[in-house]
């Protein structure tokens, strides 16, 4: 990062809020590689609140001179006009990913809307707040799919796929995820949607010890596959998703579909292709889902994967 580049970030955060949409979005995505200098730099507008992160140290004058540009952010009208309360600079390469308050007092949450629909998200006290935006068009598509629908989320998180199922019309979702806050921030995401919780289980448990539990709750019309790229101790995508593939089949019903998703930048679409050839030959592949135009990146292939398979009637 040097002196054009942040000069570059910000004429695209200007022109940004000087047209913000009306929902969060992310307003700058250098990860895509398309603007020289600024790979490791992101920027999200979460309604009220200006997220910046950094993925790698700068060094000292660089971090300096970028703290200087957003600051000065904050004093433009197009920052006035916004009724942005917060700005924060997130230094995601440290190990506690420490949160920079550049404006604002510390918040500990807030809500966003997305598809006009709402979820809490946690504000410098952990690496992510709690919805992955790059993920906006597969929720969206769960939504336009799940009437009527038995729906299983698997690595659930904070449930932004059962959310949308729910609100689409699903008749059930089973979120599962090892981690049982994020579940309980999960049924904090229905509640503020006025959703019939009766209709939703979550299940904090280990996927790989709860295949009979599964099936008994299914079979399903829709599974949901979205692993972390890497859980210490818990999982790895290059060893542990065919595990996932292979016992797909037996949760299914005759044409039923599965999105599995991968979020790794190094593990191209061939990857899943392969993996449920050789361990699900049967389920058919459709289509990859298109990722938000905001998200794009100069190697389609290094963006968010979400494949659609269908299994046979």
């Amino acid at each position: 990062m040097n002196s054009a580049a942040i000069a570059t970030l910000q004429q695209h955060l200007l022109a940004a809020f000087a047209d913000l949409p009306s929902e969060a979005r992310r307003l700058f995505h250098g990860r895509g590689r398309q603007w020289p200098g600024l790979e490791q730099i992101t920027a999200d507008w979460l309604q009220g609140v200006l997220l910046v992160s950094l993925f790698r140290d700068p060094g000292a004058d660089e971090l300096a001179e970028l703290r200087q540009m957003l600051l000065a952010l904050a004093e433009s009208p197009a920052w006035t006009d916004s009724g942005a309360g917060h700005l924060l600079l997130q230094h995601r390469y440290l190990a506690d990913s420490t949160t920079e308050y550049l404006v604002g007092e510390p918040i500990e949450a807030g809500d966003i809307v997305e598809d006009g629909l709402r979820y809490r998200l946690d504000f410098g006290r952990k690496q992510n707040n709690g919805l992955f935006l790059d993920m906006r068009l597969g929720r969206q598509w769960v939504r336009e799919q799940a009437a009527g629908q038995r729906v299983l989320n698997l690595f659930a998180y904070t449930c932004g796929f059962s959310v949308a199922a729910i609100a689409g019309g699903a008749e059930r979702v089973v979120n599962l995820d090892m981690s049982r806050p994020a579940l309980s921030r999960g049924r904090d995401n229905h509640r503020l949607n006025e959703h019939d919780l009766a209709r939703v289980s979550f299940l904090g448990h280990d996927l790989f010890n709860s295949w009979g539990k599964l099936r008994r709750e299914g079979p399903y019309e829709l599974i949901i596959v979205d692993p972390p790229s890497f859980q210490k101790g818990s999982f790895v995508l290059t060893r542990d998703y065919a595990k996932i593939l292979r016992r797909l089949p037996e949760l299914l019903v005759p044409g039923g579909k599965v999105l599995a998703c991968c979020n790794d930048p190094s593990i191209a679409p061939g990857f899943l292709l392969d993996e449920m050839a050789r361990e699900a030959p049967g389920l058919r592949f459709v289509e990859r889902l298109a990722n938000p135009p905001e998200f794009a990146d100069i190697d389609p292939d290094a963006g968010l994967k979400n494949l659609l398979f269908v299994a046979p009637l």
